[in-house]
């Protein structure tokens, strides 16, 4: 099972099959530390970007009960742009996965969807759309899980 970590040095092509034979796994709870992972600038250029997202913008997200999600951002740890969450049909593969959803509660981030599928315990790897184009990934882990 991967790591957090591991998955920063895993190019577009092994995250994409990584996902695709992934199970949706359980909507999340609460609190979820994140990594941004931008690829196509090599291992070395994907953790130092990994680790400026994470300073000094995106550190994860939490995840209510009740079918939303906030983002935690800054190293304040401010949670801002809600989103839905629930099950759905991946716009990869059309295979089973968690959605979250921006359109109805974000003028600003209303073009973005994002897809979760459960890759190991208590870690998820996040594709990243907007308006229907694939522009990203990330992962969502437990705290204190180990799995960084």
């Amino acid at each position: 099972m991967p790591t957090d970590t591991e998955l920063l040095s895993t190019d577009d092509k092994g995250l994409e099959e990584l996902f695709r034979k992934s199970p949706a796994g359980e909507i999340p709870k609460g609190p979820l530390e994140g990594t941004a992972i931008i690829t196509g600038v090599g291992p070395a250029g994907t953790r130092l970007l990994a680790g400026l997202v994470h300073l000094f913008g995106w550190r994860g997200k939490v995840f209510s009960p009740d079918g939303y999600l906030s983002n935690r951002l800054t190293p304040l740890d401010i949670l801002s742009i809600v989103a839905t969450v629930g099950p759905g049909p991946s716009r990869l593969d059309d295979q089973d996965c968690i959605v979250i959803d921006y359109s109805d509660t974000s003028l600003v981030f209303g073009g973005v969807r994002d897809e979760l599928r459960q890759v190991g315990p208590d870690l998820y790897l996040g594709l990243i759309w907007l308006f229907g184009r694939r522009i990203g990934w990330f992962t969502l882990r437990e705290p204190n899980s180990g799995t960084e």
